[in-house]
């Protein structure tokens, strides 16, 4: 087990578990279920050859999730009582001591933020509503509306039930386009073909367009593509489509992932992807990453959508993930004339499926006109 989840492993069966007075065979029992619960990746890995899908039922990775959290958070509370005790010990000169009342509390804490982080993550998510401005949007698309799903990582703790809640929510927006900006699946076709069908329903007077995600990468990318484009997904693979409205027209590009060169694929190209673009039209973008963005923004690019971050997932972990994604990580970005939208996600990947102060969404993107909101 890597050394990043062996310490809080045994901070919490050494520092937490052990001092607590109960009988020998309870401790020795929670030493063991504290243990599994800190090897969830191994037992992931174990069950389908990939940490990235757990294949087991899922209110077994539900339990493995809060568990796999509770550790963590106990471990970080544990410390706090360890640093606190220590103070205390060198102000009044004694042995430092910590009660049995402050270990259960900790552990109840920890317990009960596991599990309001796993109900919020699991839950199908609301449609979030934001009005963008787009220099030189012609007045006919004013009022356009994008339905942006992200990061929907259907898999066992996603399935098919809640694909099917996601779609009906999605259909009912009355969105004029829907898009989905990479990471639908973690798992082969095989394992998701069932979870992924009622995608097939999803609708828009314009179309349904998609970009892959890091994700695809990981299971046969190829055949994933195939799939998507089975199901009625429009896919922007480095290419673009254009909108009109008479004479008016709106541009929507897409490029693949950063991570596909390590997977021997395509990577993002821009440059390809607006190739033969109408020059006077605003382009809006879907890519996957967030990071290309001010690159994006000096290719002209009018409003670009990402996900990926999962928003951070926690409040005071999300500043973590925006240092790795060039400080981008949650909501709107103004980037010279462009707008950076980096949506917290319909899903999040089964692995860490935790949400505290940072909820999931489907996105309802307005376009306004400048001219019209001036």
């Amino acid at each position: 087990m890597p050394l990043l989840f062996t310490v809080p492993c045994l901070i919490v069966i050494a520092n937490w578990l052990w001092p607590l007075p109960l009988p020998l065979w309870l401790k020795l029992s929670g030493a063991v279920l504290i243990g599994a619960g800190a090897h969830f990746y191994t037992w992931s890995r174990l069950s389908s050859g990939s940490p990235f899908s757990p294949e087991f039922p899922r209110p077994i990775v539900i339990l493995f999730n809060w568990a796999f959290a509770a550790i963590g958070f106990l471990a970080v509370f544990q410390l706090m009582l360890d640093l606190a005790a220590l103070v205390q010990a060198v102000v009044v000169w004694h042995m430092p001591h910590i009660s049995t009342a402050c270990r259960s509390g900790a552990g109840a804490l920890a317990a009960l933020l596991s599990a309001l982080g796993v109900i919020n993550a699991v839950r199908v998510p609301p449609i979030k509503d934001i009005a963008v401005t787009i220099p030189g949007l012609p007045a006919s698309f004013d009022g356009y509306r994008l339905l942006q799903l992200t990061d929907l990582h259907i898999s066992k703790l996603f399935p098919r039930t809640w694909a099917q809640a996601v779609v009906d929510h999605a259909n009912m927006a009355g969105a004029d386009m829907i898009v989905v900006t990479g990471d639908f699946i973690d798992g082969s076709v095989a394992m998701r073909q069932k979870d992924c069908a009622p995608l097939h329903a999803l609708h828009a007077p314009d179309g349904v367009f998609a970009v892959p995600g890091n994700h695809e990468y990981f299971f046969d990318y190829t055949e994933w593509m195939q799939h998507l484009s089975a199901l009625g997904f429009q896919l922007l693979l480095n290419t673009h489509i254009v909108i009109a409205r008479g004479d008016d027209k709106l541009t929507v590009a897409g490029v693949t992932d950063l991570s596909a060169p390590q997977h021997n694929q395509d990577g993002p190209d821009l440059a390809a992807a607006l190739r033969n673009a109408p020059p006077d039209a605003p382009v809006i973008l879907l890519d996957h990453q967030p990071r290309q963005a001010l690159s994006a923004a000096k290719q002209g690019v009018a409003l670009q959508l990402s996900g990926h971050t999962h928003g951070g997932m926690i409040k005071g972990l999300d500043r973590l993930v925006a240092r790795g994604n060039k400080g981008f990580v949650s909501g709107a970005y103004t980037l010279g004339s462009m707008t950076l939208y980096v949506s917290n996600g319909t899903g999040l990947w089964p692995g860490f499926a935790l949400r505290l102060g940072v909820p999931p969404e489907m996105t309802r993107i307005s376009l306004r006109s400048a001219s019209v909101t001036s």
